[in-house]
C-alpha cells in the first residue's frame, strides 16, 4: 500500500511539474497529474529498456518520473492537434 502511494505522489508532482515544463503543451493540472503518473510508469520502462539509471532515491524517481511525464504529454500533444 505504501509502494502505491508513493507512485502515486511522485508521479502526480512528476505530472504538475512536466505541465509546467512544457509550456502550451499540457491538459490542464489535473490531466497533467493523471499523466504523470502514467508518465512515471513510461519512464521507469523506458529508461530500463535502455539501461539507464538515473539514481535512487526520490530525486531519481522525480527524475524518471517527469522525463516519462514529457514523453507522454508530448505523445498526446501530438493527437490533441
Amino acid at each position: 500500500m505504501g509502494g502505491l502511494l508513493y507512485a502515486l505522489l511522485i508521479g502526480g508532482f512528476a505530472g504538475w511539474l512536466a505541465g509546467k515544463i512544457m509550456k502550451g503543451g499540457g491538459f490542464g493540472v489535473l490531466i497533467n497529474i493523471i499523466l504523470g503518473i502514467v508518465g512515471g510508469a513510461v519512464g521507469n520502462w523506458l529508461f530500463n529498456t535502455l539501461g539507464v539509471h538515473i539514481g535512487s532515491g526520490i530525486v531519481g524517481d522525480l527524475i524518471t518520473g517527469v522525463i516519462g511525464a514529457i514523453v507522454v504529454l508530448f505523445v498526446a500533444g501530438l493527437f490533441k492537434k
